[in-house]
């Protein structure tokens, strides 16, 4: 099959829904498949088959950083279309109707258009932009285009009925388990000093304050813990308030800042913990960091009691905290710290359970629901 994943914003940031479809083109191919991407503003020349479709605008929604398309030219999707002749459109959900919408509209009957919703709403303004982004979809006519929806996570089932009016089934979010579970730790944390890591944009609703509180009362609450150190990686709008806060309560000794790591770099960070802390707020459709920090097979994994990281980690309710709560962070942490064999168990269930959500076994699920809904297997039923 010809396959083309469809997405308004840009391929520059490795955010998770590039990651998604990275990691399924590249499962794909594996299987025989070509891949194409028809994207927003796009510079990166390191991929092929990108076709860059519009001009975007930087915008702040949903806590994300992310860019939309102030238009799409109708006349270079509908040359795009006709050149390539797609077997599937995977659409990346919502989406915007001057870009995604005219490429949806403009495909031939031959070609299916699946779409994957991923978005759990982080306000009740970004509640209010996908109600209407649905509102717009149904108007328009691209939403009726649609073959087959699915959702990413629960959470997204929720929004894609509350905000389109759909009932989707859960596909979830996929990752290269192979490439997390085989990395190797960094050589600078292999020293017995237990290593507590933070991945993430150091935004105020990913809570790395929340787990530098948390670090703080660890090392002012006068109990006696193993050595730990906290590694931040990550860049962002708060990290000079980040760093003060480090300096003001005397944490430099245990915290570091690495910046933002490469995704070459990622695993081995993930691989360096013991402990992987996720104090998200909200806004998490899934979470994907988490399942990269469970297939190293080394973290025991904390999250944010939010509804993305909850589909994640829903089956282990003591890997997850009340988000905000720097104390009942902190109470997981000295659990983890002092109890070695709760936080290898910890681990061992987390390398297990993310082994389901490798982009071959969802992948597989997903090429089976694109013949499904093929032109011909429709004709044939």
């Amino acid at each position: 099959m010809k396959i083309a994943f469809v997405f308004d914003d840009t391929l520059d940031n490795p955010d998770g829904i590039q990651q998604y479809m990275f990691s399924l083109a590249a499962f794909y191919a594996t299987q025989g498949h070509e891949v194409h991407y028809l994207v927003g503003e796009t510079t990166r020349a390191d991929i092929p088959n990108v076709h860059s479709l519009s001009r975007n605008i930087k915008v702040q929604f949903n806590g994300n950083r992310l860019s939309i398309p102030l238009w799409g030219s109708t006349k270079r999707i509908r040359a795009v279309l006709k050149a390539e002749q797609f077997d599937v459109l995977h659409v990346q959900v919502p989406y915007h109707p001057l870009m995604a919408g005219r490429i949806i509209k403009n495909a031939p009957p031959s070609t299916s258009v699946v779409g994957a919703f991923h978005v759990a709403p982080y306000s009740k303004l970004a509640t209010t932009g996908a109600w209407l982004l649905g509102k717009w979809s149904r108007w328009s006519g691209s939403l009726g285009r649609f073959n087959a929806m699915v959702s990413v996570s629960p959470a997204a089932v929720d929004l894609a009925k509350r905000a389109f009016g759909l009932d989707t089934e859960v596909i979830p979010n996929v990752f290269n388990y192979p490439r997390f579970n085989s990395a190797k730790p960094l050589p600078q944390y292999d020293d017995g000093i237990r290593t507590i890591v933070f991945l993430g944009r150091l935004v105020k609703r990913k809570g790395c304050l929340t787990l530098l509180q948390a670090a703080y009362k660890l090392v002012s609450d006068g109990r006696k813990y193993p050595a730990f150190r906290v590694v931040i990686c990550g860049g962002g709008p708060l990290e000079q308030s980040l760093h003060d806060y480090v300096l003001r309560n005397k944490l430099e000794d245990i915290v570091e800042f690495a910046g933002r790591v490469s995704e070459a770099d990622k695993p081995r960070y993930l691989a360096s913990a013991d402990i992987a802390a996720f104090p998200s707020s909200s806004g998490e459709s899934f979470g994907i960091v988490l399942l990269e920090a469970m297939a190293s097979g080394k973290a025991a994994v904390l999250g944010g009691d939010n509804p993305g990281y909850r589909s994640v980690l829903g089956a282990r309710p003591a890997q997850l905290f009340k988000a905000k709560d720097a104390d009942a962070l902190a109470q997981k942490l000295s659990e983890r710290l002092t109890d070695e064999s709760l936080r290898a168990a910890d681990a061992a269930w987390g390398d297990q359970e993310s082994k389901q959500y490798d982009a071959a076994t969802v992948g597989a699920k997903l090429l089976k629901l694109y013949q499904d809904v093929a032109p011909n297997s429709r004709s044939e039923s």
